[in-house]
């Protein structure tokens, strides 16, 4: 995302946003490599083989991803190295203790970290949301100091940290039913509900900004093949 001012005597703020369809292309492929695959081969040899082999399993499987896309030479974005990091540290985890619980347990442990630091940021005035768009999005200042843009990171704020409550109690409820069941709820359901926050909290974004006076909205072109 960039921004220039196409009259800057107006200060008129043009915010140009990447070509979408690319980008929900990207996450997607992410979400299968890094949830979707390794939950279906830990559920599958967990029922048929054993924890041992399910768990292994894992941890060839976030070894064959990035080994093959070093060899083929692709993009190593960070969110899938941080993704699969994170997948392989639980997996480790869970092998050194012998347990399939830890494995579901650990995330759902984090969801509520999560739930506890995106709300009490909210809570303080000072939401974290505005922080971590800081990292991606380069705007002016006065557009963070903005009182309507404020209430906009405080409420996906909240909104985020809503959700990763009932993440954490949607994993223990499957858990409560069975081992299966909360592999599948990380696996899959918590995926889903993860992409229908970010499109709810996108949207907020979306229809505030174009709220300001002086600020266009505009989805980018979608980028060249090389």
């Amino acid at each position: 995302m960039h921004h220039r001012s196409s009259h800057p005597e107006r200060h008129h703020l043009v915010i140009e946003i990447p070509h979408l369809r690319s980008t929900v292309g990207r996450a997607l492929v992410i979400a299968l490599e890094t949830a979707v695959i390794p939950t279906v081969l830990l559920m599958l040899l967990l029922h048929y083989v054993g924890l041992v082999a399910g768990l292994c399993a894992v941890l060839g499987w976030c070894a064959f991803v990035l080994g093959t896309r070093r060899a083929l030479g692709k993009e190593m974005p960070r969110t899938l190295l941080l993704c699969t990091g994170m997948l392989a540290g639980k997996a480790a985890f869970a092998l050194v203790t012998s347990s399939a619980v830890v494995y579901v347990l650990q995330p759902a442990v984090g969801s509520v970290l999560m739930f506890l630091l995106f709300v009490g940021s909210a809570a303080l005035g000072k939401p974290i949301t505005e922080r971590l768009a800081k990292d991606f999005v380069h705007l002016p200042a006065e557009v963070f100091a903005n009182k309507a843009v404020r209430r906009v990171f405080i409420n996906v704020a909240l909104l985020w940290g809503g959700s990763r409550l009932i993440d954490a109690a949607m994993t223990l409820g499957f858990l409560h039913w069975s081992v299966e069941a909360g592999l599948f709820s990380r696996g899959v359901l918590s995926g889903l509900l993860t992409a229908l926050t970010i499109a709810v909290c996108a949207g907020h974004g979306w229809r505030a900004l174009r709220k300001l006076p002086g600020v266009t909205l505009r989805l980018g072109a979608k980028p060249a093949v090389a």
